[in-house]
């Protein structure tokens, strides 16, 4: 499992012109059971993402589709994580990582 970070870089005037197609880049990656959850960081410093992936080189390659990454909107700093223990509600997520 990974958490993903998307802070924003000195670039970020870009992010209203390149909103749509990041929109699209998640959407595909919630669709396709990748990311669990997507938000935004308080403050308005960027996004973070709670992401699942076969490897670490899959979810590096899925970032680097993201239109925000590509014309450096934001830098993306990802930390891998093994879950060992879930509220009841988010078990699955245990069996998940076990599959």
């Amino acid at each position: 499992m990974f958490i993903i970070f998307l802070a924003f870089s000195d670039n970020r005037s870009k992010a209203a012109e390149l909103m749509d197609a990041h929109k699209k880049w998640i959407r595909e990656g919630l669709e396709s059971g990748e990311f669990l959850l997507v938000g935004s960081l308080a403050g308005g410093a960027g996004g973070a993402i709670l992401a699942r992936s076969e490897s670490r080189e899959a979810i590096d390659a899925r970032i680097a589709c993201d239109p925000f990454v590509t014309k450096r909107v934001v830098s993306a700093t990802v930390h891998e994580f093994v879950p060992g223990q879930a509220a009841p509600n988010l078990r699955f997520l245990l069996d998940q990582e076990a599959a």
